[in-house]
């Protein structure tokens, strides 16, 4: 399958996703706790397992690290080629149902997150995006796929000689990303929630999005392709790549930043 077929199919398995989600939203939502403490409900167990059964049928020889398998001890041996998904990113969100939370799906080679889609069913924004194709934009209601909008190119933009717009987590914004900021040229910081942060500066929206908290490789993965495609980078605070696929780190990722124009600034 080439990439632009596999871009397709997880594209169709996000929205499918989405939708069962969607379904559950509608309902009481009834809230745990994994070991980290961090908040797990009914749709992220849904939501991962509709996607890990679509991605063993599209792509059955492409190993799949999922958040919630990986949280009850399931990562499988892969190698240079692999799935990331985070089947409800802005968990959180969606218990505060504030509609910023979406479906992560990325594939990854050699360290590099090449393709992705992230979903954000609430709001039925789509972005989607991969190495040689470019990165784009659609509306699409979960539950009325065959209707979606005509998928819009994306690119971020350059930056300003005013000032640049920051972007920040809604739910763990922190005083170390207040500090960093403080050594740019800062007209205004915006909030949302989950992966949007990436998607906003790949669409031109915004200019930059550090992050100083704890974060997983499945929460940054789709999001990382996708800005990658429209044009800007995600890199470590030294400005060294932020590359997946680290065991030896448990699949965490260390602080990073993401830029829109990685040349200016």
């Amino acid at each position: 399958m080439s990439d632009a077929s596999l871009l397709n199919a997880i594209t169709d398995i996000a929205i499918d996703a989405g939708a069962r989600i969607m379904t559950l939203y509608e309902k009481p939502i009834a809230v745990t706790e994994k070991d980290d403490k961090s908040p797990v409900t009914e749709a992220d167990q849904a939501a991962e397992d509709i996607i890990l059964a679509r991605l063993a049928q599209a792509a059955p020889d492409i190993p799949v690290v999922s958040e919630e398998a990986a949280a009850a001890g399931n990562i499988p041996a892969f190698g240079d080629r692999f799935f990331l998904v985070d089947p409800l990113d802005g968990t959180r969100e969606y218990i505060k149902r504030n509609g910023e939370f979406t479906v992560n799906i990325a594939l990854v080679e050699n360290g590099v997150p090449v393709a992705g889609v992230v979903y954000a069913p609430a709001l039925s924004l789509l972005y989607a995006g991969s190495e040689g194709t470019g990165a784009f934009e659609k509306k699409v209601d979960a539950h009325r796929k065959a209707d979606a909008e005509a998928p819009r190119t994306i690119t971020t933009r350059k930056g300003p000689s005013d000032g640049l717009i920051a972007i920040a987590s809604r739910s763990h914004r922190d005083h170390k990303t207040e500090e960093f900021l403080n050594h740019y040229n800062v007209r205004d910081i915006v909030a949302a929630g989950s992966s949007l942060k990436f998607c906003v500066v790949a669409r031109g929206e915004a200019d930059i999005y550090p992050r100083h908290g704890r974060t997983m490789e499945w929460d940054t993965a789709a999001g990382h392709a996708v800005l990658s495609a429209a044009g800007g980078s995600v890199t470590r605070l030294d400005g060294s790549p932020l590359t997946y696929g680290k065991l030896a780190d448990d699949l965490a990722n260390p602080y990073f930043i993401a830029k829109g124009d990685p040349s200016a600034y």
